[in-house]
Parts: structure tokens; C-alpha cells; sequence
């Protein structure tokens, strides 16, 4: 005002309130547009973001997710970057479904690492039998194994190599495992349990 109306020079006026010259410039030019009010705090945001998702973005986005619920961002931005014209980040999808409600924050799906270890009650119930191979020897040949573990103790009740995967060997290996181990160990008043007996040998 003094600037105005006393004729006093700018830098007079900005070193008498301790101001800039530039910032004084500013309030006369605001002052001169605006009267008293125009000198008031604006707001400081920009008049547009690159970085804001467009309004006809948004729709689309929103309109996606209501008519499929079991969508996720990753989904929806790969349907309407698809269809095109819209090309849209699965983040920028997330966002915007945040802000309207639809998801819940930090809800996305994310894989359990949740492990359940199977296992039998006691010793001897269940024996997990398997051939593995082959394994290559030094003359170029190559063999078989049967494997076997306890499904309670996770003890090896078989190892045995085999020259090839044939009923006999398989047999014969399975019989040594239930000579060595077929009885579980310690007592129990209803005796010992014994794994059901194989089959007849086939030929």
C-alpha cells in the first residue's frame, strides 16, 4: 500500500518489512488482480500432474472391477492395456482402487509360506517307497535305486541299487527292508505291528 499510495520506491517498501524485491513485486501484482483478497495464500498445487491417472483412465479402471469382482490390478491393467487405447500400471490400477474403496491397503494376495508336514502317528504305518536313477557308473553303464523311508521317523528303510527297474529286483528289495525293519521298535501292549505281507511274486 505504502508503494501505491505514498509513492514510496519498492525497495524501500521490501527492506522496511524485510522482504524481496521480487516478493513485493508479487504482492503488488497479486494485490493489483485481486484487491486485499487476491493477497491471501493460494494453493500451491500445480493446475495438472503428469503423473495423475486421467479421469476417462479411472473409469475404465472402475468400471472393470465392478464388472469383474475377482479381478486384480495386475488383471485389469492387462485387460485395458490389451483392448487398448488405454495404457495403464498394474500400481497405478492399484491405487486408483484404493482410493474408491474397492480394496482394502496392502490386501493384495500374496502366496502362504505356510508348510504342513504329513507323517503318520507311529513307526511302520506307512513306508514311502520309490525308484530313482538312473545313476551313471564309470564304465558307462547306469543303475537304478529303491528308496524307502518311514513316513513317522523319516528313517531310510531302503537304498538298494538295482541294475534295472524290474519286478524281481524290486521285490527282493522291499523283502530285505521288511526283514530289517518290518517290526516297529519298542513295546506296546497290543504287540508289534508288522506291514501287510507283499504279494505273490509275479513268474
Amino acid at each position: 500500500m505504502a508503494v501505491i499510495s505514498d509513492g514510496r520506491t519498492v525497495s524501500e517498501v521490501a527492506a522496511g518489512v524485510g522482504v524481496s524485491r521480487q516478493t513485493l513485486r508479487s504482492w503488488l501484482v497479486k494485490y493489483e488482480a485481486g484487491g486485499l483478497e487476491g493477497l491471501g495464500n493460494g494453493s500451491h498445487r500445480p493446475h495438472e500432474c503428469p503423473h495423475q491417472m486421467r479421469p476417462a483412465v479411472e473409469v475404465a479402471v472402475l468400471e472393470a472391477r465392478r464388472a469383474h469382482l475377482s479381478w486384480g490390478p495386475r488383471r485389469i491393467a492387462f485387460e485395458l492395456t490389451r483392448r487398448g487405447p488405454v495404457s495403464v500400471s498394474e500400481s497405478a490400477v492399484y491405487r486408483c482402487l484404493r482410493r474408491a474403496g474397492l480394496i482394502e491397503p496392502d490386501g493384495r494376495r500374496r502366496r502362504k509360506r505356510e508348510w504342513k508336514r504329513w507323517e503318520r502317528g507311529r513307526p511302520n504305518e506307512l513306508w514311502q517307497m520309490d525308484v530313482v536313477g538312473g545313476f551313471l557308473l564309470a564304465d558307462g553303464g547306469q543303475v537304478k535305486a529303491l528308496t524307502g523311508i518311514d513316513d513317522h521317523s523319516r528313517f531310510c528303510v531302503s537304498a538298494r541299487l538295482m541294475a534295472a527297474e524290474r519286478t524281481q529286483p524290486v521285490c527282493d528289495g522291499l523283502t530285505a527292508a521288511l526283514r530289517s525293519y518290518g517290526e516297529t521298535a519298542g513295546s506296546d501292549p497290543a504287540g508289534p505291528v508288522l506291514l501287510p505281507a507283499l504279494p505273490r511274486r509275479v513268474g
